[in-house]
């Protein structure tokens, strides 16, 4: 009883601080608003702790309720906390309030930062929502909010139209991958007759002679609403877009949380996925596209928060390849440390932004080695993390990964590898302009306060000792800690590697790569002179990498403007002539026929007894011919 409460107190207090901000107290200081807010996310996080400590006793926490039903159907507001929700909550809550503190410097200048508070608390108790819920409609409440939040902080600046446009681009993009979702949930129904996780998972395990058919499609579906949350090809264009919101938005929402909702997902009905081989295949495929596309635009953006944003995109790709490769505990464990890493990106970027006056330009940067030194040194852990050098987080992760893709298929191990070596080289290359060489920027930086560098320290330790937490067994060293602790809801599946290539000389190769293409980057871009002769040398691979495919443009001549001239039909000739039209014509019908009427209603009574000699006439005549004849 004493953990249920727990577990109700991490769901709600969140919902309770942005009740507080956003209803009640309202107040125009960031100091108090940010106050209640990262009180109400710390609590969470105190809760997840504790929660955590029952998980490893062995004491799953479990509630539900009616919520309602119809028929047969039931759903319950259900709730359970296991070993993979207690992973993803002290994530989600533990990151989570170390933005929400660093927030509080970031947002001290806003005229009213209640309503951010209020929008990234409510965010919080959505997510929570999300990875907590025991069946598919709770993780679909929670899965729509997240997108509302999503919404409204990306366009939290709303007066400006730009940033506007890309909550709704956002909003709008995400829906069609909700739709995908939901067709898997139904199709969920009709093979299980429930949508509860364990009462699916326990039915695949145990039970035999299902439709394969139906099960593919409904993998298939489910990750196509995956693409829309987690940013995968053809529904990532919304990600990039969606750096219109402020910084440490960016950071919670879409690198460390809401993005991962995808990945969390499939990993949570990891028994339907190893038996629908086709859909894996799909899977695995879109996650190396989508990584090695993401990883080639990211080579040639010059805003700092566009290179990160595409960094998140190929790096979510890369965990996508690990679904397809059924390497659930690989892709959670790169899930961890890029929320490390990602977060810290993210935040050292805002303090660069908040140094700089809201300069967001790399190539007007430079020189910000000695005028930043916090965000330096943290920012150059989380760089060389994310870039995979050993022994930081991102090393173990990536190459635990691409170990598992070796061991599926070939050509993946080689498509992870040009991920690998894209992200160490694009990375540098922003790392490299941004705080080496000589500044080129107008206004005189600044590092941040304690309140906002503080969160990067602490995220600096965890991206450098994060991956230690699952440790591959080839290094037979240490335990695979998160493997040992996933084992009940994530098994791991064996494999039979067909490839001469030993996992070692593997990394060795992957991790060569990695260093040899951070320091190319380093080489080239630390000094303006070299960074503009490749600029003019490669030119033309720069031109269509920094116009991203055109992909944007693509969709906006096959989607947007059919959808625009429709609506322009509908609005302008089939609105107004044909509803309103025929609506009208019936008004203009029943408007005649009153004029008929009112030709005889005319108020003279000499008129009216004419018309009735008339009648009368006529009835003796009728009469009279009926008895002629």
């Amino acid at each position: 009883m004493i953990m249920q409460i727990i577990l109700a107190i991490l769901l709600l207090s969140p919902l309770v601080g942005s009740l507080l901000n956003g209803l009640i107290i309202r107040s125009p200081s960031a100091r108090l608003s940010g106050t209640i807010a990262t009180v109400a996310a710390l609590v969470s996080f105190l809760c997840a702790i504790v929660l955590t400590s029952s998980v490893m006793s062995g004491n799953i926490v479990e509630m539900s309720w009616l919520w309602f039903g119809a028929g047969s159907f039931k759903a319950n507001w259900g709730f359970r906390f296991d070993q993979l929700t207690s992973v993803m909550a002290l994530v989600v809550t533990g990151i989570g309030t170390l933005i929400h503190l660093y927030s509080v410097g970031y947002m001290s200048h806003e005229k009213s930062p209640f309503r951010y508070f209020a929008y990234l608390n409510l965010f919080l108790f959505q997510m929570s929502v999300l990875i907590t819920s025991s069946n598919l409609v709770g993780l679909f409440v929670g899965w729509e909010g997240v997108g509302l939040c999503s919404y409204l902080l990306i366009g939290y600046w709303f007066e400006d139209p730009e940033k506007a446009k890309a909550g709704l681009k956002a909003f709008l993009v995400n829906r069609v991958g909700d739709a995908g979702f939901l067709v898997g949930m139904f199709i969920c129904y009709q093979l299980f007759e429930t949508l509860e996780f364990q009462a699916i998972n326990s039915l695949i395990d145990t039970k035999t002679g299902f439709n394969l058919h139906l099960l593919n499609l409904m993998a298939f579906f489910l990750f196509v609403g995956a693409t829309g949350k987690s940013a995968q090809v053809p529904l990532y264009v919304w990600l990039p877009d969606a750096m219109a919101g402020p910084t440490p938005v960016s950071a919670l929402i879409h690198a460390a949380t809401m993005v991962t909702s995808g990945i969390y997902l499939i990993v949570r009905l990891n028994p339907l996925f190893v038996v629908t081989l086709d859909t894996n295949l799909i899977i695995a495929s879109v996650g190396l596209g989508t990584a090695v596309l993401a990883g080639l635009i990211a080579t040639s953006q010059n805003d700092i928060k566009k290179v990160l944003a595409y960094s998140t995109v190929s790096q979510l790709g890369l965990m996508f390849l690990a679904l397809g490769c059924r390497a659930y505990v690989a892709a959670i464990f790169h899930l961890v440390t890029h929320a490390f890493f990602k977060a810290l990106l993210f935040l050292g970027a805002g303090s660069v932004i908040h140094a700089l006056e809201g300069e967001q330009d790399i190539l007007r940067m430079g020189g910000l080695r000695k005028k930043l030194p916090i965000t330096f040194w943290t920012f150059a852990v989380a760089t060389c993390a994310i870039a995979g050098i050993p022994p930081l987080a991102g090393f173990f992760s990536k190459d635990t990964i691409l170990h598992f893709a070796l061991m599926t298929n070939f050509s993946l191990w080689v498509g992870g590898a040009v991920v690998a070596t894209l992200t160490a080289f694009y990375m540098f290359r922003m790392f490299s302009l941004t705080f080496l060489g000589t500044y080129r920027g107008t206004v005189h930086p600044h590092e941040s306060p304690a309140v906002m560098w503080v969160p990067l320290a602490i995220l600096a330790v965890a991206s450098a000792v994060g991956g230690f937490l699952g440790v591959p067994h080839e290094f037979h060293f240490l335990p695979n800690y998160l493997e040992d602790f996933l084992s009940p809801v994530v098994p791991s599946y064996s494999f039979e590697g067909t490839s001469s290539l030993g996992a070692f000389e593997a990394m060795g190769i992957t991790t060569g790569l990695a260093l040899v293409s951070s320091a190319l980057a380093v080489f080239l871009f630390s000094k303006a002179q070299r960074a503009g002769g490749v600029g003019k040398g490669f030119s033309p691979l720069r031109f269509v990498f920094s116009n991203k495919f055109w992909v944007d443009e693509l969709y906006g001549i096959i989607i947007v403007k059919p959808f625009r001239l429709i609506s322009q039909f509908l609005s302008s000739i089939f609105d107004p002539q044909i509803i309103d039209g025929g609506i009208l014509f019936l008004a203009k019908a029943v408007r005649g026929m009153g004029g008929l009427v009112t030709l005889f209603q005319t108020g003279v009574v000499q008129f009216y007894l004419f018309l009735m000699l008339i009648g009368t006439v006529l009835i003796f005549w009728w009469f009279l011919k009926g008895w002629v004849i």
